[in-house]
């Protein structure tokens, strides 16, 4: 910095350390930043997939249910004569 100036030079000093400090600090900031946001990101992933496999699990047994509904409705006997109709 120009020396002598019309303010006082340890003003000028203190401001030129405080802007310093700060350019100093940027890096740590944004990996503080960086850090936080991948956080968020794999939490997001975490509960996305949990509720996929929630979800997953609803369609699973609607489909046993309906499985089991259509077996139960079947004419059993009427079904195996068919079959042995067809293994002839």
């Amino acid at each position: 910095m120009a020396f002598p100036t019309s303010v006082n030079n340890q003003i000028t000093d203190s401001v030129t350390q405080s802007n310093v400090q700060v350019v100093g600090a940027a890096p740590a900031v944004a990996m503080g930043n960086l850090y936080q946001a991948t956080a968020q990101a794999l939490a997001n992933a975490a509960h996305n997939a949990t509720m996929a496999q929630q979800q997953m699990y609803v369609t699973a047994q609607a489909a046993t249910t309906a499985g089991v509904a259509l077996l139960y409705s079947l004419n059993t006997g009427t079904s195996a004569a068919a079959f042995l109709k067809l293994r002839r």
